[in-house]
């Protein structure tokens, strides 16, 4: 007999070989009808998987959460044999689930388009309704290469030949249909449910390797309820509103093109605007002790060899070679120059912790296919710094970087943020002590987060080369999560390159690097700006607050008047004076998403008043001039200013 424990306690005994759906019909036939999986110690497992051994044991159910990716699982395949039935001869390849979906890889003459998609999501809802059944079989890899292969499906023979000797080799069938899969999957295809839709196609190189045939790729999503379903794609509506990239084009911000992939052409009011969130940065860091440096764009390989990004980093630098045949690298990261500042002069532990920050641009290679607008790049800045200290000091230094990140963040309209420590990852430089002694300190700081409420979680191996970190991750307005600023303890730098301070021993003593970003990416950080207020810029950070609008050219003097009285209290303001119609100004200006637009006619110059039209309101309000201003002013000043005053 073979003892199976349920989440609850409770044991009972079974046959060895027991289905889990026989375990659920034993308890309760609606158990078992509502069940659709089940974990055995932990795992996400088949339903109908026998039980052999001792085990933990807890059903799941459709509306389960850890359910999901088996009906995202479920509709890639029956995506695969809606395709194979309405297009005869088609190869399928892959289909895994991605987030928010799946996609599914074929071999096509014809690669498909967007007005097949409406076609095969109708037979994917007949396949549905049929509810098949879904059944695991176990093959002899011969006889499965063999079948395949006369079926015309040389790709899955391909890929039988990549699975491991050892490992069992798995088809599902779902009616006539099957394919080759590890699992797991729902009991029948009818539990997928209709919440689907096919959304896009694209190219894939098979394997991803350009020498290999090119594949027809249709993605699609697929939710528990048709509600998860419409909300999801009402936020990629939303998301489509406030790409960055439209509205960096309406905003007259900036602009990308061809001849250099993955910079940012920055346009006047957006160097403003980026200009802006460094003079806040710079406010900040400097109430909180940091000093700026500034280190050159391109130094030599040594330097890159001793602090080991050219063994685990080469691959995202950018590379040259002089006429004299020495090699240079353009920095992908600031932090080995720091080092070289700190290593300058002697330095005691009456001096620790030595904070030195840096708008520093830096250069990483990004695939081509990988670049996204100002949220994946090859040149950006981060306001990077690093903090040298003893190993006693490191838990009160990270949690004033957090207290740091945490009020910035706020200031910019961000309250959800979740922390989560990143581990070693498997290419890494430095010993396995150095290694457990940094985590160690982190965990030791995510444990005092999460007393302090916070959220908190763990990435396994998904740290720097040089040491783990804390990630800070922002939720924006439409709910989708960014990560932004880090904490990373770092053992190993100032070992390779020798650095060190005189202890109260009068020893030399090694001290411990924190790499500190708030922002991250300046580029990227402003992209999430503008995206989470969907341009709708607050007034202290827009690059141009205000634009006087004039209604008949006997106010225009009345309104370069204002606009002088303006920018004497460092209010960004133009004048629109041209002969045009104040619906075309006001439509034209907030198509700009200007924040705030001042109307002046003859009766506001001989009142010497104004007329206030704010950015998405159709109401007007009325001030005299300096009241107006005033208001406008004390609106625009940032919060950190706010604050000290």
């Amino acid at each position: 007999m073979v003892a199976v424990t349920f989440p609850d306690g409770a044991s009972r005994q079974f046959e060895p070989g027991v289905t889990g759906f026989d375990i659920a019909k034993s308890i309760s036939p609606s158990l078992a009808k509502r069940s659709v999986a089940m974990t055995l110690d932990g795992a996400l497992v088949d339903l109908m998987k026998p039980v052999e051994k001792d085990a933990k044991l807890e059903f799941v159910s459709r509306d389960d959460p850890r359910a999901l990716e088996l009906i995202r699982h479920d509709a890639a395949h029956v995506l695969a044999e809606a395709v194979q039935e309405l297009y005869p001869g088609t190869q399928v390849t892959i289909g895994p689930v991605i987030e928010n979906g799946f996609y599914y890889d074929f071999h096509r003459a014809e690669p498909f388009t967007l007005e097949d998609l409406p076609v095969i999501e109708k037979k994917m809802r007949e396949i549905i309704a049929r509810d098949a059944p879904i059944v695991r079989e176990e093959w002899d890899r011969d006889h499965a290469k063999t079948w395949f292969i006369a079926k015309g499906e040389t790709f899955k023979g391909e890929l039988i030949d990549s699975i491991k000797s050892d490992e069992p080799l798995s088809v599902y069938k779902q009616g006539h249909w099957l394919d080759l899969c590890r699992g797991p999957h729902l009991p029948s295809v009818g539990k997928i449910g209709n919440a689907f839709k096919l959304m896009k196609v694209a190219g894939a190189y098979w394997r991803g390797d350009s020498t290999k045939p090119m594949l027809s790729r249709i993605y699609g999503t697929a939710w528990t309820t048709q509600e998860e379903l419409d909300a999801y794609l009402h936020r990629l509506e939303e998301a489509e509103r406030r790409d960055h990239r439209r509205l960096g084009r309406e905003m007259d911000l900036f602009h990308f093109q061809e001849e250099g992939p993955g910079a940012i052409f920055w346009h006047p009011k957006g160097w403003t605007l980026f200009q802006s969130l460094v003079s806040y940065m710079r406010r900040k860091q400097k109430a909180a002790g940091y000093t700026e440096v500034n280190t050159p764009q391109v130094l030599d390989r040594a330097l890159w060899e001793t602090s080991g990004h050219w063994q685990t980093y080469r691959e995202n630098m950018f590379v040259t070679k002089t006429e004299d045949e020495r090699v240079f690298a353009i920095k992908p990261m600031n932090c080995p120059g720091h080092v070289q500042i700190f290593k300058n002069g002697l330095k005691s532990y009456r001096d620790l912790p030595v904070k030195i920050a840096e708008f520093g641009v830096v250069h990483r290679y990004e695939p081509s296919g990988a670049l996204h607008g100002m949220m994946r790049v090859r040149a950006f800045t981060q306001d990077d710094a690093h903090i040298f200290c003893s190993e006693d000091q490191i838990m009160d230094e990270a949690l004033k970087i957090n207290d740091l990140i945490l009020t910035i963040y706020r200031d910019f309209g961000f309250d959800d943020v979740v922390v989560k420590l990143s581990t070693r990852p498997e290419k890494r430089v430095g010993s396995d002590d150095a290694w457990d002694e940094a985590e160690a300190a982190l965990s030791r700081v995510l444990d005092e987060l999460a007393k302090r409420g916070l959220k908190t979680g763990v990435q396994a191996g998904e740290g720097a080369f040089y040491g783990p970190k804390l990630e800070y991750t922002l939720r924006d307005a439409i709910g989708r999560e960014w990560q932004c600023g880090t904490t990373q303890v770092d053992f190993n730098l100032p070992v390779r390159f020798g650095a060190f301070y005189i202890g109260a021993d009068s020893e030399k003593k090694i001290p411990v690097m924190i790499h500190r970003a708030m922002f991250g990416s300046l580029e990227r950080f402003t992209g999430i700006l503008i995206e989470h207020y969907a341009g709708h810029l607050p007034l202290w950070l827009s690059p141009l607050q205000i634009v006087i609008c004039t209604i008949t050219q006997e106010a225009d003097d009345y309104a370069y008047e204002v606009a002088a009285a303006a920018r004497k209290l460092g209010l960004n303001v133009d004048v629109d004076a041209r002969n045009e119609k104040i619906t075309y100004k006001v439509r034209e200006h907030s198509l700009a998403k200007v924040p705030v637009l001042l109307v002046a006619g003859k009766k506001e110059a001989a009142e010497r008043t104004i007329s206030i039209r704010r950015l998405g309101s159709q109401q007007q309000t009325q001030l005299g001039i300096d009241e107006a201003l005033r208001q406008l002013a004390d609106e625009a000043t940032p919060p950190d200013v706010k604050g000290a005053a």
